[in-house]
């Protein structure tokens, strides 16, 4: 049963040139202009790819799709979150095809069991996804060449393409567009259709804009909230007071006679109230009279949970011999919710036997098998059409469908369409959280300051993956077996870069009845960081630089590269004024290495972070305007649930509401500089949205300590308690 998730993690890791076809398949689909489709292959031999299939017959990763006007759309199975996948998709499909960038469109796949995975998350996009992707379009262009060779009667080979165009030496052109029936018909390509070397690349590598950045800021991009569902109704949930509560009873005789209401709907996760405006519904709502039973952890607060953690860290375990002393650190980190900019939404609509459900879902399958299950069609999903739609962030919350479970129940007994909304309150008080976690790190020491083992032992209550990895085999695990799925991907993720001898990391899962989801970086948000932290620590009990000591002791190239760019970009170890000190830190993950260092001054009434040095190897860095923004984005978060942004837990409820008091970085926090350096040591593609996130919280941990001599092991730091 683990062999499928540990696959899951495998990454794409062969460079353009060395395109194996075993690995990356491609076919012609059934279709009367030229279509490619691509998928992940480890078992199929290269005949499969040269005969025309039609698409029920191969599961697939993406296709792309030649329209006559000359435009390409790529259809893959991931959802736009915010993250810039489109843009990165659409760079290295007009980089294949010698396309210009606007002639390519890049749209979400429904919900099918034909797509092998359609999770988006644990930065596998562009990781899983550019292989199969070059190998589409290089196919295509091979294809295209071969076409317009048979109309010229001319050989493939002294063809070429640009602009859109397959161009021979005598001056002929034609257009894409005009080939695309043709290039269909094409059984055998006559040149080989293999992708450019990155040497040779003109539109990938070079920073890019976003492609909808002008549909976001004038807003015609559309979000499930904005699409134009005909007869859709707005919809709202009074949701209990504590988490997972349950309606014991309830009086909706006013709410039902306010103007606009068109119906009230009792749910397992509250009661719904469907209006003819949102104003409407809110108001309706809130004059329900409901009773509520108290949710299972109505008797836990914060300090209990705080107790349960603590208690699960168990006895020390015996050093190695020839220790002669042994360091030891706490650490505790709080739930955070996800608090994406976009609160859950969606639109349903259910008539008779089917469903539609639009939705920005990260696991789209995921959704559809939730939404059939509860409407009573588990055996049946394909009863449930999921439409993914445009996100506004995602961060691992939108992995978990309920309001579309919500919208498809209310859409039933209404008899309509339904908008539903989330409001910020029912998104932060009824989530699920990246869970709080108690940490014990200890060093241990051997003669003339040598490192003879190292152990980290972390209380975290399990995280929930119901939707597993993308695919149904562990979906079922996550499901039936959730803290072996919650161990197994701590086990596959989480190590120590440095030569620290015995090196031990272990899980202890605690279970505690709050909800829970993956957050950005997953377990490394915490684990991670505490070892960061604890490695400066350990650097200071030695009385060594901490940049020497991770010099003397990282056992990868790739970080010594980034750690050596921050160090020299921000002028580490220069004077700097009483109060103000700089840290680092550093992560390899996801096929990609990440060092930070940050300035920070401490003489005011709060830290306050001055500059950010970032310098990431992500391998080929398709977008590096993209990325530079995906790794700013991540070191505000970092900066803000490191010093201000937690949740608090009292007596089963969530306290913070908004960001009134969750408390996010506002801008006038931020610092103006914020740098990214990219180090390229190959040309894998590695991942990145969820890279930025933990040695940006470890390296200002660190900078806070070296500025105060107080290292910060309670998080975030500025948390005013009870």
């Amino acid at each position: 049963m683990l062999l499928p998730m540990a696959e899951t993690l495998k990454s794409d890791t062969a460079a353009p040139s060395g395109m194996d076809r075993r690995r990356f398949l491609t076919w012609v689909m059934a279709s009367p202009t030229l279509m490619i489709a691509a998928r992940l292959g480890f078992d199929l031999p290269p005949a499969a790819a040269e005969a025309p299939v039609t698409d029920a017959e191969m599961p697939l990763s993406l296709y792309l799709a030649l329209q006559t006007d000359g435009r390409v759309v790529a259809t893959l199975p991931r959802t736009e979150m915010g993250q810039g996948i489109t843009t990165a998709v659409a760079m290295l499909v007009a980089e294949e095809l010698d396309l210009a960038l606007g002639s390519v469109d890049v749209r979400s796949a429904d919900a099918d069991p034909r797509w092998l995975i359609q999770l988006t998350g644990l930065s596998t996009t562009m990781r899983y996804l550019a292989g199969p992707l070059r190998a589409a379009a290089a196919d295509a262009r091979a294809r295209l060449i071969t076409a317009a060779a048979h109309r010229w009667r001319v050989l493939a080979p002294t063809l070429t393409t640009a602009n859109g165009e397959v161009r021979a030496p005598d001056g002929r052109r034609v257009g894409y567009g005009e080939l695309s029936e043709e290039a269909a018909r094409v059984l055998l390509p006559e040149v080989l259709p293999l992708p450019k070397p990155a040497s040779r690349y003109t539109v990938v590598g070079q920073p890019t804009g976003r492609i909808d950045a002008r549909d976001i800021v004038t807003g015609k991009a559309r979000y499930a909230l904005d699409l134009d569902v005909p007869g859709a109704m707005p919809a709202v949930v009074a949701r209990p007071p504590t988490l997972r509560g349950e309606v014991r009873s309830f009086d909706a005789s006013t709410a039902r006679s306010m103007p606009g209401v068109l119906g009230v709907v009792p749910l397992p996760s509250g009661v719904a109230v469907v209006a003819e405006t949102f104003g409407q519904a809110f108001a309706a709502r809130d004059a329900l009279r409901i009773v509520w039973t108290p949710g299972p952890a109505s008797a836990l607060s914060d300090a209990d949970i705080r107790a349960r953690l603590v208690a699960a860290i168990g006895p020390r375990p015996l050093p190695p011999l020839l220790t002669t002393r042994t360091l030891e650190a706490r650490f505790d980190f709080p739930y955070l919710a996800h608090a994406p900019m976009e609160t859950q939404s969606c639109v349903a609509r259910v008539q008779g036997s089917h469903a539609e459900i639009w939705s920005g879902a990260q696991d789209p399958k995921f959704a559809q098998r939730e939404v059939a299950r509860a409407l009573g069609w588990a055996l049946t999903p394909q009863n449930v059409t999921v439409h993914p739609v445009r996100a506004g962030g995602g961060f691992g919350r939108r992995f978990f469908p309920e309001a579309a479970l919500e919208a498809a129940l209310v859409s039933r007994a209404v008899g309509r369409p339904v908008k539903l909304m989330w409001s910020r309150n029912d998104d932060m008080r009824h989530a699920h959280y990246r869970p709080a976690s108690h940490h014990r790190i200890l060093a241990h020491l051997g003669l003339g300051g040598s490192i003879m083992g190292w152990n980290h032992r972390a209380a975290i209550p399990t995280v929930e993956f119901p939707h597993g990895f993308g695919d149904v085999v562990t979906a079922m695990v996550g499901e039936v077996l959730p803290d072996v799925t919650s161990a197994v991907f701590f086990t596959l993720t989480q190590h120590v870069p440095y030569r620290f001898g015995f090196v031990t990391q272990q899980l202890s899962e605690v279970p505690i009845p709050i909800p829970t989801a993956s957050f950005r970086s997953v377990f490394t948000s915490q684990v991670g960081v505490a070892n960061e932290v604890f490695v400066d620590q350990l650097a200071r009990e030695l009385q060594v630089d901490p940049v020497a000591f991770r010099r003397s002791r990282l056992t990868s190239s790739r970080l010594k590269a980034v750690l050596e760019k921050v160090v020299s970009e921000g002028r580490w170890g220069r004077s700097l004024p009483p109060g103000v000190a700089q840290g680092v830190a550093v992560l390899e993950e996801w096929d990609s290495a990440i060092a930070h260092l940050v300035e920070v001054d401490v003489t005011g009434t709060a830290p306050r972070v001055l500059r950010v040095v970032i310098a990431a190897d992500v391998g080929l860095p398709i977008n590096p305007k993209g990325i530079e923004a995906q790794l700013q984005g991540a070191a505000v978060d970092a900066m803000s649930t490191t010093l201000s942004a937690g949740l608090h837990i009292d007596a089963g409820a969530v306290r913070e509401g908004s960001f009134a008091d969750y408390r996010w970085l506002r801008m006038k926090h931020v610092p103006s500089e914020i740098q990214v350096h990219l180090v390229r040591s190959d040309d894998r593609v590695g991942g990145v949205g969820e890279l930025g996130y933990p040695s940006a919280a470890a390296a200002l941990a660190n900078a806070i300590a070296r500025a105060s001599g107080t290292m910060p092991t309670r998080f975030p730091i500025l948390d005013e308690g009870v």
